[in-house]
């Protein structure tokens, strides 16, 4: 009887033996007239098989994946379209933009942009990985899990970034699972034996380990720290070797797990991420945020949160940033533009000492805006408001009350012709802003429709001018204006000035 019964719940569409129904309704309904008509006429004047260009679901459309539609982004969703692969990957590679705040977030918007695949891409995905490793360069380790969670990681040289990804932001169950389930996508047997141990299955990470090891595919720092990883008792008291230069996000995690944690400051930025867990004390957050808030990696609404958090425990280096960003928060809460006079200068020069004077910027530019000061202080909120996305708004609104900063009035609202340029890099603001049409460098790419390439190559000239070669920023600005990325222009060149900035 308890077998009938079994039966009966795990199969009810035998137990009440009725008819099956389609999951689509109209698929239940009998045609009730015949599909083709005797009286239509042919759609075709041959029997013959017509020409269809076929590919593989997911083989090429990896690279056109992206976190920003181009509604959002206003970029076309032929962007990339017309560049192959190859050149493409060799631009996102060459840029250096970890002083370069306009530039950062132009990065972002590129790399996370949904847009058709280039030419030539394939199972590779070729440029899907060239946009990874741009991220992780900048420290933006959570779009790139969140690119490969849309994506798929089905070949293993995208599953390698998302394994190194979930390595650092704490998430490797997630990746060790799917390694378990599909080993052929391990990037290493080192990473095999790892994901095993962390599912439960010690004797087989330990029998794959000593396979490695004799097949000589684990390095000395990888056989150790597996050793004490899956035995700690055998090997308590013996020392450590010294930490590898550039450690793995794996040799990275081993060496925390067995207890020797390495400190990431002097590690690729990347890196960072891991101390904004909880587990980490309050000063290693606040250096990692601080890091990642250089290139944007980091809201600086999240930055504000971890310096907020609690009082300062001590007195000196980062504690000191710390007090002043406190005082000046509280004395702008409150409105209080006495307080906010004497706290801002000293909240100011320490976020410029850490680079952070865009977050900073981002942060309180629009209160600022809001409070009657005067003088110097005027002057200081003045040039804050200039580095936020505000920066247009406070021109019209107080530009002609600082002749000082009539250059610098006259460039956030369009038109720096209408004010006197004085030094090499007003004028070469200046030339960059004299009209509106292509320079001739770019002119045939861009009929060509190369223009997510176009972009690129205008970023690194204006990196090269922030090195010296000060003619690059004219054609840099120019093309940034011709493509219609007038605001990336104008907070570009206005940094160039104020942040006083050089690699």
């Amino acid at each position: 009887m308890r077998a009938r019964l079994a039966v009966f719940l795990l199969c009810p569409s035998m137990a009440l033996a009725q008819a099956p129904l389609s999951a689509i309704d109209w698929l239940n309904d009998p045609a009730r007239e015949p599909l083709i008509r005797p009286d239509e006429p042919p759609v075709t004047d041959t029997a013959s098989t017509p020409m269809i260009d076929t590919s593989l679901l997911g083989e090429v459309q990896a690279d056109a994946v992206g976190l920003l539609p181009p509604q959002m982004t206003g970029l076309p969703p032929d962007l990339w379209r017309y560049s192959q692969s190859a050149d493409l990957a060799d631009l996102i590679s060459a840029q250096n933009l970890s002083s370069l705040p306009a530039m950062q977030a132009l990065f972002y918007t590129l790399l996370l942009a949904e847009a058709e695949a280039p030419e030539g891409s394939g199972r590779e995905n070729l440029f899907l990985q060239a946009r990874l490793d741009g991220l992780m360069q900048l420290g933006a380790v959570e779009p790139v899990q969140a690119l490969l969670d849309r994506t798929g990681t089905g070949n293993a040289a995208l599953f390698a970034r998302w394994f190194d990804a979930t390595l650092l932001t704490g998430d490797e169950d997630l990746a060790c699972a799917k390694l378990v389930a599909q080993p052929h996508l391990a990037p290493s047997y080192a990473a095999q034996v790892f994901c095993t141990a962390r599912s439960g299955d010690w004797s087989t990470a330990a029998l794959t380990m000593d396979t490695a090891r004799v097949l000589g595919f684990l390095s000395s720092q990888e056989e150790v720290l597996l050793h004490r990883f899956l035995d700690p008792e055998l090997f308590e008291g013996e020392p450590l070797p010294h930490p590898p230069v550039r450690p793995s996000p794996l040799v990275f995690r081993l060496r925390e797990a067995i207890g020797e944690p390495m400190p990431t400051t002097p590690l690729p930025r990347a890196f960072s991420v891991s101390d904004l867990r909880g587990t980490m004390g309050w000063k290693a957050q606040i250096a990692a945020a601080e890091r990642l808030a250089q290139t944007g990696a980091l809201a600086e609404n999240r930055l504000l949160g971890i310096y907020t958090e609690r009082l300062p425990a001590a007195s000196g280096g980062i504690w000191d940033r710390v007090d002043a960003v406190q005082r000046f928060d509280i004395a702008l809460r409150a409105r209080d533009a006495q307080a906010v006079a004497v706290t801002l200068p000293k909240a100011f020069t320490a976020m410029k000492v850490a680079r952070l004077e865009v977050p900073f910027a981002k942060l309180f530019a629009a209160k600022l805006l809001e409070l009657p000061l005067r003088g110097e202080t005027a002057e200081a909120a003045y040039r804050v408001a200039l580095l936020s996305p505000q920066y247009e708004t406070a021109a019209q609104k107080f530009g002609a009350d600082f002749k000082s900063m009539a250059f610098l009035s006259a460039l956030a609202q369009g038109y720096p012709q209408q004010a006197g340029a004085k030094t090499e890099l007003e004028h070469a603001v200046l030339r960059g802003f004299e009209t509106t049409a292509m320079p001739d460098l770019f002119r045939a790419d861009m009929e060509a429709g190369r223009l997510g390439e176009v972009i690129l190559r205008a970023m690194l000239l204006y990196e090269r001018a922030t090195r010296g070669e000060v003619n690059e920023l004219a054609t840099a600005l120019a093309t940034f204006r011709a493509v219609g990325l007038e605001d990336a222009a104008r907070q570009a060149a206005l940094q160039i000035l104020l942040l006083e900035r050089r690699l």
